[in-house]
């Protein structure tokens, strides 16, 4: 039987060029850049990751989710490419950057921006949730701007992501500390769809109050404290910041120990706080079943060059030198950073499950 042919990382370098030599991000999993593709001039987010031992399950399982998924409020993917020491993921380019730093640089909300936000969140976690997929990941730095005048959230980063049909049932302790649910916590099987309720909660929490729920503020680095505090559902509203009833209420049944009896995805939309001011275009939940099958990258190739991406050229594996990247590791650094850039907690948990 003849060899498998090696997988061109030449397509790169002939689509792609850089914009800007700064980074949109770094995190624990990979460097993006801001990249322009030659032919149409069109802006995207690319995200390497370097080739060898980082390209494992969640990479294919966050390449498998992505592609899947087709909604205003969902960074699109496009596609993947292989590098001569990247992966390559090709993403819709977010130019209004992280809706952390939008709160960081006004201290927190008033609650009809963060309404204005907290819909669109909705939005798209239902399509997510109606396409079998829980994020696992929700916050606030997975969570971008278009850039527009309006501007529109896109989640983002689906590294963490688990479908229903396909993955095997979550039980691992996956995800920020600051935003993780109790039950996530307990290494038992539980439901992504109502841990990511629980992130939604405290995304919308810190917006309208501009600290974590349930951080020491006094000890704000103490993981121990603050798990023990979720587990616990000890967190208050501060007293010198005027909140609605309504919006208090709407937390409030969000942070419900048990999440059989949390608040859900329905439930949040009903709640007289969410339906105030509703844009007519989040009034029903988008349907579709995804993006064009003729615009999609065919799974069996993208299969293909993750496998391929698993092996650093030198140790056996396929592949041609070359091209912009080839020769360059430093020039798309992979250094670790701490994912949550403010004065809260910092860093994921990872696991495999």
């Amino acid at each position: 039987m003849p060899p498998t042919p090696p997988i061109s990382t030449g397509a790169h370098d002939a689509k792609y060029e850089p914009v800007d030599v700064k980074t949109l991000g770094q995190g624990n999993f990979g460097t993006a850049k801001l990249m322009r593709h030659r032919a149409s001039g069109q802006l995207f987010a690319i995200k390497y990751i370097e080739r060898g031992d980082k390209i494992d399950e969640n990479v294919k399982r966050e390449l498998v989710n992505h592609r899947l998924l087709d909604h205003p409020n969902i960074i699109r993917f496009v596609e993947v490419l292989l590098t001569p020491t990247h992966l390559a993921i090709v993403m819709e380019y977010a130019a209004g950057g992280e809706l952390f730093d939008r709160i960081c640089g006004k201290g927190r909300f008033h609650e009809d921006e963060a309404r204005f936000f907290f819909q669109q969140l909705i939005s798209g976690l239902e399509y997510c949730h109606g396409h079998g997929v829980a994020h696992r990941d929700l916050k606030l730095e997975n969570t971008l701007l278009d850039g527009g005048e309006v501007p529109r959230l896109k989640i983002c980063d689906f590294g963490y992501s688990k479908h229903s049909l396909i993955d095997s049932e979550p039980k691992s302790t996956v995800g920020t500390p600051a935003y993780i649910a109790p039950e996530v916590l307990s290494r038992k099987a539980y439901d992504g769809k109502a841990a990511d309720v629980w992130s939604c909660g405290v995304t919308l929490y810190v917006m309208v109050v501009g600290a974590y729920p349930f951080e020491d503020p006094a000890d704000a680095r103490n993981f121990r404290k603050t798990i023990m505090r979720i587990r616990g559902v000890n967190y208050a509203f501060p007293a010198h910041i005027a909140l609605s009833e309504e919006c208090k209420d709407l937390i409030k049944r969000i942070f419900v120990l048990d999440p059989v009896h949390r608040l859900n995805i329905a439930g949040i939309k009903q709640h007289p706080w969410f339906q105030r001011n509703l844009p007519a275009e989040l009034q029903n939940a988008v349907v579709n079943d995804g993006p064009d099958p003729n615009q999609m990258q065919n799974l069996d190739e993208l299969m293909s060059i993750v496998d391929e991406a698993k092996h650093r050229l030198g140790d056996g594996a396929h592949g041609a030198q070359g091209g912009m990247m080839g020769g360059s590791a430093d020039y798309y650094p992979d250094e670790d950073m701490d994912d949550d850039m403010g004065a809260g907690l910092s860093g994921d948990y990872g696991a495999y499950d």
